[in-house]
């Protein structure tokens, strides 16, 4: 069965992409292609058609506003371009097993040892937390929206081949709610698989862990202000530069 690994590009967060990916790649214990996912190649694509609304305040944040997930107590402004597209990756890879990960993550284990636990039967596998944030903004000052099963989808591991997956067609991507996506709305729960916390800790959010695998910067990665000391940034910084050096390299 197929493999693959998806990381979500997002244009300020250059460096933890770099981080994610490098990370990724130098703990696998064999071949797994890793892949950036990017909004604007979905656009060009004719896959992504979500109406997006993008602007930057006179601080210089960015903020974006995907309009199907507007209501009433919720002006629809998503953190990161891969918020949504990261329920593209069924289309892109087509079969087998596919993960999405947010690009704000140092991984410290061997990704291939997530796979090997993966089952068939379900149609996704996630850690499945349960927590309520207590921080009202992250990263450069974006709104920490609240809703059902946050966070769950930040590690997602899809079964492309599972019968279930079939209804999230490329219609339902594009006029469904973000809010709908993020809590598996297409699946019955006893189609969605749990990973253990350790696959998708929560740096500043999650309870204490000793050696997670996964170590996610969800409230901000340490390249941001305000966040240069958080959980493991130490290490985060020695993976930039060894994925900087690696990138030298490549190019002389």
């Amino acid at each position: 069965m197929s493999e693959a690994i998806y990381v979500g590009w997002e244009p300020r967060e250059a460096q933890a992409f770099m981080v994610a990916v490098h990370s990724i790649r130098k703990h696998l214990s064999r071949p797994i292609p890793v892949r950036g996912l990017v909004l604007d190649e979905l656009i060009a694509s004719g896959l992504h058609r979500r109406p997006m609304n993008k602007t930057v305040n006179s601080d210089g944040h960015v903020k974006m506003i995907d309009v199907l997930s507007i209501r009433a107590d919720y002006n629809g402004a998503i953190s990161t371009e891969f918020a949504n597209t990261r329920f593209f990756v069924p289309h892109l890879a087509k079969t087998g097993w596919a993960v999405f990960m947010d690009c704000d993550m140092l991984v410290r284990g061997d990704m291939a040892a997530l796979f090997d636990q993966l089952d068939p039967k379900f149609a996704v596998y996630c850690v499945q937390h349960d927590y309520k944030t207590q921080h009202a903004t992250k990263m450069d000052g974006q709104a920490n929206a609240a809703y059902a099963k946050k966070n769950w989808s930040s590690v997602t591991a899809f079964n492309c081949d599972h019968p279930a997956n079939k209804s999230l067609t490329l219609d339902a991507l594009n006029t469904l709610p973000g809010r709908d996506l993020h809590r598996f709305c297409w699946l019955d729960d006893s189609e969605i698989g749990e990973l253990s916390p350790t696959w998708n800790w929560l740096a500043g959010e999650s309870e204490p862990l000793d050696n997670p695998k996964v170590v996610h910067h969800t409230l901000g990665a340490p390249c941001m202000p305000g966040y240069e000391n958080a959980p493991f940034a130490d290490e985060w910084r020695t993976m930039l530069n060894q994925a900087a050096a690696a990138a030298l390299s490549f190019g002389g």
